[in-house]
């Protein structure tokens, strides 16, 4: 297959099933564990809401991240497409409930979730909600691409100003190709330009890197003026960030130092803290056994005051209500809590998971593999147990039947890891800094071990 295969293409062939099909096999089915539905009837005027230092606008603290759209079958019976319904029934009821702050990408869904969320919004005053999103030029940066990029996101969300624009993921390849996205093009002057032209109400960009690219562009401040700066902050990356990836705290700190406010990405670390090992699980119900187990990671991340708004992916109804039971209003954490949760962090560490947050920037491979399939499952596993490295190990045929039924189940078998090459196409997209091959080939040869029974 072309490795340059763009989206579009890719979507002829498998849908959306690649952007969406871990959702209901690694926790964003209705029984996701982690949730607590039923919580008693949601208040429709207690959403806290944070209030824009540069802007005055009142935002509510729990975002609308648009990543992670539920989908239906597609009617020509080749993979999945948007349920705009079912979308449509979501932002309603976000809405309804005070979530006013939506953020969307060209990229995310395999490129339909910018359509999928101007359809949804427009049928609602412009007045009521905030729309963000992103210049995602991640593989073409010239000029006449990202400026045709950033006018098809006015033309999908059918709006004449964005409120909330971002540089997407920055730090990705270093300085270089930051350089390359945005100064070397003339793009940042272009997007100050649509600032002062108000179709840019405010400028931010979001962040996976190192601390270096991090504190580089931070700089920029005193000529760009960023009002915002998008962040992956959670309990276990406070102070353990993974990867090349730098702790939330230090992130939150320089922000602080400049008076910029932070929108929260990954507060759940992929979903990863609403799916712990059930002795952690238990540790936290056991200490509030009236809320879910998610809602610590949101109390967590919209605590800080320097919060504007923290983004979840809410694939379905129940996902939303937990998170409106959370922020209607928020209990922001006390200091002892805040230990505790640092204690359960260092109990997550102990975990050897892959730090796959289900972002899909890998996708689509060109060989058909189901990256972020292969690497939650492995994921779910680690927490449940089911890794074994020895057939001496106690409980090792059922750990080893667990793995292998629900690894065919999670991914179809043409999907798997024994698919990669190694070519790395999908690494520098991942902003995790994940070496992928590295890792399909390590699942691949356990799994093959597993099969022969020679572990």
């Amino acid at each position: 297959m072309n490795k340059d295969m763009n989206r579009r293409e890719f979507l002829k062939i498998v849908g959306i099933t690649a952007a969406t099909s871990t959702a209901a096999l690694t926790g964003c089915a209705k029984s996701e564990p982690g949730r607590k539905p039923g919580q008693g009837e949601i208040p429709k005027d207690l959403m806290t809401l944070r209030v824009n230092s540069k802007t005055g606008d009142r935002v509510s603290l729990l975002g609308y991240g648009m990543m992670r759209l539920p989908t239906m079958p597609a009617s020509d019976g080749r993979g999945d497409t948007v349920d705009q319904e079912a979308v449509n029934e979501l932002v309603d009821y976000a809405i309804a409930h005070g979530v006013n702050y939506f953020d969307t990408s060209p990229v995310y869904v395999q490129g339909w979730s910018e359509t999928s969320t101007g359809i949804a919004l427009k049928r609602h005053p412009r007045d009521k909600y905030f729309i963000a999103t992103k210049l995602s030029n991640f593989s073409n940066y010239t000029r006449e691409n990202s400026i045709a990029m950033y006018r098809k996101s006015f033309e999908d969300l059918q709006v004449d100003y964005i409120d909330y624009y971002l540089l997407h993921s920055i730090g990705n390849g270093g300085i270089e190709t930051f350089r390359a996205r945005y100064i070397d093009n003339g793009m940042i002057d272009f997007l100050l330009e649509e600032r002062r032209a108000g179709r840019i109400r405010n400028l931010g960009f979001s962040f996976h890197g190192t601390k270096e690219v991090f504190d580089e562009v931070l700089t920029m401040d005193d000529q760009v003026h960023w009002d915002f700066v998008q962040i992956q902050l959670n309990y276990v990356d406070w102070q353990h960030a993974s990867g090349n990836n730098v702790n939330a705290d230090y992130l939150y700190a320089e922000l602080q130092k400049r008076g910029i406010q932070a929108v929260i990405m990954e507060p759940l670390l992929g979903g990863r803290l609403s799916r712990v090992p059930e002795h952690i699980a238990t540790r936290l119900l056991q200490r509030r056994p009236e809320v879910s187990v998610a809602s610590w990671a949101f109390r967590f991340a919209g605590s800080p005051e320097g919060v504007l708004t923290v983004l979840s992916g809410m694939t379905y109804m129940e996902h939303l209500q937990d998170n409106l039971h959370t922020y209607s209003p928020l209990s922001p954490l006390t200091d002892e809590e805040k230990d505790f949760l640092e204690e359960t962090a260092r109990l997550m560490l102990q975990y050897p998971t892959i730090p796959c947050n289900d972002c899909k920037y890998c996708m689509p491979c060109p060989y058909g593999i189901d990256i972020p399939a292969v690497l939650l499952h492995y994921n779910k596993c680690v927490n449940e147990g089911n890794i074994v490295t020895s057939s001496q190990n106690e409980g090792y045929q059922r750990a080893r039947r667990a793995f292998l039924v629900g690894y065919d189940r999670s991914v179809p078998r043409l999907r798997q890891a024994d698919h990669c090459i190694g070519c790395g196409q999908c690494n520098p997209h991942c902003p995790q800094s994940i070496d992928i091959p590295k890792e399909m080939q390590r699942i691949d040869h356990f799994v093959e071990q597993l099969k022969q029974n020679t572990l």
